[in-house]
């Protein structure tokens, strides 16, 4: 979409094997839903063995999956009728996660999906670095700061919120 190209790095059937899974938004979503052989493949995500997340229309993937049943999620102004209409509840945040299952809402809570991801398998000091490499200079501490706020009550039980 707008002329972003991302080469593919592996195959689907590579892709859920991985430690962790963050489904990106696109243009196509809905039709990837509708697609047998798309959806049967990733069928093999398995929040017990492996971090899933998404971004966006990402949340209707994994809706579709029914990876979010127990879960309310995040997503995009425009996904946001078509994942209710998927029976999930879908919070008016950037970010929640439950478990091993995360979502975001909007492309600039990208950040956050990834962050939750590395703190989850190589720490919060590791997620911090990794926010403070791509953030805005002169922005870096109150961008970290701002990360932290909404990652925190899902990487710290004690701070959950409810």
């Amino acid at each position: 979409m707008n002329g972003v190209v991302i080469e593919q790095m592996c195959t689907l059937e590579e892709a859920v094997t991985a430690d962790a899974v963050i489904v990106g938004s696109g243009i196509a979503t809905r039709e990837v839903v509708e697609d047998p052989t798309i959806m049967g493949t990733l069928r093999s995500l398995d929040p017990a063995r492996q971090l899933l997340a998404a971004q966006c229309s990402g949340t209707l993937v994994l809706a579709k999956l029914g990876l979010l049943d127990d879960v309310p999620a995040c997503t995009d102004l425009t996904t946001r009728p078509w994942v209710q209409a998927a029976d999930i509840t879908v919070l008016n945040q950037p970010f929640f996660a439950k478990g091993n299952v995360a979502t975001g809402g909007g492309c600039l809570a990208a950040h956050y999906l990834g962050a939750w991801a590395i703190a989850r398998l190589e720490g919060l000091e590791a997620a911090e670095s990794a926010l403070h490499y791509v953030a805005p200079v002169g922005e870096k501490d109150e961008y970290i700061a701002r990360a932290m706020r909404n990652l925190d009550p899902y990487l710290r039980p004690e701070l959950t919120p409810g």
